[in-house]
């Protein structure tokens, strides 16, 4: 699990401080919504394998290109997420 921070993700109805349900056991496919750690900085973003860069889901964050060096880690797939209603 781990928690969604700002709102990079939002058009696809992932909202800051959102519960992420991530699994490792799958292979991260086009089009997956991942959480990746990208020279060291975690990040959700959706996987464009095609283009090989990581799309946010709103239009005020550009896509990241993913270059040939750059150390990339997948942690997992995000198969859900849980939207909390109370802020505390």
């Amino acid at each position: 699990m781990a928690r969604a921070n700002e709102d990079s993700m939002q058009g696809l109805g992932i909202f800051d401080k959102d519960l992420l349900i991530v699994d490792r056991s799958l292979m991260p496919m086009h089009g997956d919504v991942v959480v990746v750690a990208l020279d060291g900085q975690l990040t959700c973003k959706v996987l464009d394998r095609h283009r090989g860069r990581l799309l946010s889901a709103n239009d005020k964050y550009p896509s990241i290109p993913i270059w040939e060096g750059q150390e990339l880690i997948v942690e997992g797939v995000v198969k859900a997420s849980v939207r909390y209603h109370r802020s505390h």
